[in-house]
């Protein structure tokens, strides 16, 4: 068995054609849709991207128990079991968040790894002399808070460096995946994952590409939403989204190297192809930027994936309706090399849902550490809110204890308690460290709840209402949903305290 795993990330699934977009030509997802099947119900889990990727790896939900960190001593993880089984994983990434200390113990998991510098912040190219105002002075103001946790002057900085088209890491990292396959390909028992950040903010896009949406913005380079509401002008606005589907335009572009590759090569004979993102993004709907900050809207939550196995031919351009999610994904890859799946695993595999469609759940969670738990029955949404998003007893569980840039500070360490394990730490006991808000202590936890934002619980009839403008008030519905949430956090072994605050909030 031979595998190609494509994972962009912050791809917004309403902007691709195979999904029902018509705002501009994605040929090359449309294309993958035609050869592969397609599903359409297909939701997070963990946010936002390395506890999405932590889902990824150990096929089961972590919000609820810890935000953005490494793997942990006890997780699954699924390269790590295919080297058991003789199966040799190698990752290319230009994800720079694998190199942090949130994200540490990920890359070092598969085989060998590839990494590719200069997207976003990545701490890459270095002026120390450098000119830093006039650098300053070709983009917006907006991005030009030194106060900023999304560090604005790392990627000024990167992008002097990046002078081609051909050095855009997005395009190095597919480069170097051709680079593996023409060795390599010929080989059995390998998993390739060429993952990108595109297009994730910034959007840094060819300019060939930016032609195709011109708008009528004329100020200086904006290409970085903020994490936060939409004030911006309506020429603004436009040159963002304008920038976004350029930057998506080139993911299409390099998805359709692949296609070609495959084709050329005769790869649909023995290789499987699967496509997915992290997470979506907004992009202006309900009056949002980006993610992290509001209710995990359709936008952002629901999201594509794509599958190409090649026993099954005979499924190219179906669709499926099931009910799956992020944490699919590992017991999938396992599954499709004959690896036994962990006990622990709460995801199911997708191979049988390649020959027929099937339900796999009758519901699925999803959410921020801190958050509101939300949910999903195909049908409805759910966000359901703790009563008091200030004043929870919030915890995070971990025997890794760091944030995504730096260890958690001596002050959060002090409150910290040994206890005993959860059902799936295999025995294992677990630091309990009490959260520290950002009002508390100068070294504040990462992705906080204290940030979020239009906190309230609301149902959604996703069936009828898509764009989530209209909240229902149903009691059956909400009786049903309330049953539904409490059953998964129970089975998700949720800490007490959290299962306590969600009881709680659904009496109302």
């Amino acid at each position: 068995m031979k595998t190609v795993f494509l994972l962009f990330d912050s791809l917004n699934r309403l902007m691709l054609e195979p999904y029902g977009s018509t705002l501009f030509d994605t040929p090359n997802f449309k294309r993958l849709a035609e050869k592969s099947v397609t599903f359409d119900k297909h939701y997070i889990g963990s946010m936002p991207c390395m506890p999405a990727r932590r889902d990824m790896q150990s096929g089961r939900h972590s919000f609820l128990h810890r935000s953005w960190g490494p793997l942990e001593p006890y997780d699954n993880s699924f390269p790590e079991i295919l080297k058991e089984h003789s199966v040799y994983s190698h990752l290319i990434s230009d994800h720079y968040h694998y190199w942090e200390d949130g994200g540490a113990t990920y890359h070092t998991r598969y085989n060998s790894f590839d990494f590719i510098r200069g997207q976003e912040s990545d701490p890459w190219k270095v002026l120390l002399n450098s000119p830093i105002d006039r650098i300053k002075e070709k983009y917006h103001s907006s991005q030009n808070d030194p106060n900023d946790k999304q560090n604005p002057y790392n990627y000024m900085i990167n992008r002097e460096f990046i002078k081609e088209e051909e050095d855009l890491p997005s395009v190095k990292c597919f480069k170097a995946g051709f680079e593996f396959l023409d060795v390599n390909r010929d080989a059995d028992n390998w998993f390739l994952q060429i993952e990108t950040f595109d297009p994730h903010e910034p959007f840094f896009a060819p300019e060939r590409l930016k032609k195709k949406f011109k708008t009528d913005y004329k100020g200086p380079i904006l290409d970085w939403p903020r994490y936060a509401k939409v004030t911006e002008t309506p020429e603004e606005v436009a040159e963002l989204r304008a920038n976004y589907m350029a930057l998506l335009s080139l993911c299409d572009e390099l998805l359709g190297q692949v296609l070609d590759y495959f084709d050329k090569h005769e790869m649909w004979e023995d290789t499987a192809l699967i496509l997915a993102t992290d997470h979506g993004f907004m992009l202006g709907e309900h009056d949002w930027w980006a993610k992290n900050r509001m209710p995990l809207y359709e936008e952002i939550s629901h999201i594509p994936l794509f599958m190409y196995h090649p026993k099954f031919k005979e499924s190219a351009g179906q669709r499926r309706n099931a009910l799956t999610q992020t944490i699919d994904l590992m017991p999938t890859i396992l599954d499709l090399y004959g690896a036994k799946i962990p006990k622990e695993v709460e995801g199911k595999s997708l191979v049988p849902l390649m020959s027929k469609d099937n339900d796999l759940r009758t519901s699925a969670i999803f959410g921020y550490w801190g958050g509101g738990v939300n949910l999903t029955d195909g049908q409805y949404t759910y966000f359901a809110y703790p009563k008091d998003m200030l004043n929870q007893d919030l915890y995070q569980y971990t025997l890794m204890p760091t944030h995504m840039t730096k260890p958690f500070s001596i002050e959060e360490l002090k409150g910290s308690t040994l206890v005993p394990p959860f059902n799936f730490t295999k025995e294992l006991p677990l630091l309990k460290v009490p959260h520290k808000s950002k009002a508390d202590t100068k070294t504040h936890s990462y992705h906080f709840p204290e940030k979020m934002e239009e906190t309230q619980s609301a149902i959604y009839d996703v069936s009828l209402d898509p764009g989530q403008q209209q909240k229902i008030e149903n009691l059956q519905v909400k009786a049903k949903l309330d049953a539904e949430l409490l059953r998964l956090i129970r089975e998700n072994d949720a800490p007490t305290e959290a299962l306590k605050r969600m009881e709680e909030s659904l009496k109302n």
